[in-house]
């Protein structure tokens, strides 16, 4: 059957003729359309049904795969340095532990205290008053205040706050104020004219080592809650 053939008879073709139990008897152009329908069908519902998770979960896997790479990359570079953070800790360690001597223990402070007074004294100063403050916890180490007040010239103030800083443990001095002392010229008058009032507040540490130690019993104790 010619093409011609086919085309006449499909303007005699009448859809509501169409038997589904005689499929053989159509017209070519009508079977023709019918397979076009029905593949195109099958193969949407097979992308929608089967097609479509399989690339969902592609790219899921995909994604996964780049984080993989770069986690496996970053523990690559920390082995590969395993030896250099071990010596870096031991460093860390050390001078963590170099510092921590530059900390005064409860029992040092007031050998702490005699040498900012011998500092003082030794710089030429009068020492007007050392007054200890309430300690300050924080979450690593415990601050140490204190308020010093003392006269003298301005080269003897100088020397004493270069000599506090060169004590071996650590004291750091905030809030300086200098006043001319009413006191007038004396003994402390070195040709620089009157003496001066110095009123800081210094502050030394120490190192907090019951906050570890809290931090332990609550891990032990939340370890035992748990059993």
């Amino acid at each position: 059957m010619g093409f011609s053939e086919s085309m006449e008879s499909l303007k005699g073709f009448d859809i509501n003729d169409v038997d589904f139990n005689n499929a053989g008897s159509w017209p070519a152009p009508v079977k023709l359309i019918v397979f076009i329908v029905l593949f195109s069908a099958l193969v949407i519902g097979g992308y929608w049904f089967l097609v479509k998770d399989q690339y969902t979960d592609l790219e899921r896997v995909v994604a996964e795969e780049s984080t993989l790479k770069q986690q496996y990359e970053s523990r690559a570079h920390k082995v590969a340095n395993l030896d250099a953070f071990r010596q870096q800790m031991a460093e860390m360690q050390k001078s963590f532990g170099a510092l921590l001597k530059q900390l005064p223990a409860k029992t040092e402070v007031p050998g702490l205290l005699e040498d900012i007074t011998n500092t003082g004294l030794g710089s030429g100063l009068e020492i007007s008053s050392i007054q200890l403050k309430p300690e300050q916890s924080k979450e690593f180490y415990v601050e140490l205040p204190m308020d010093i007040e003392v006269s003298g010239t301005y080269h003897d103030i100088a020397s004493f706050v270069s000599g506090v800083a060169s004590l071996p443990r650590i004291v750091t001095l905030h809030d300086l104020s200098i006043s001319t002392d009413s006191g007038g010229a004396g003994k402390h008058d070195r040709s620089v004219g009157d003496k001066l009032k110095l009123i800081v507040a210094a502050k030394t540490y120490r190192y907090n080592g019951d906050a570890d130690g809290n931090k332990k019993s609550r891990k032990k104790s939340k370890k035992k809650g748990k059993k």
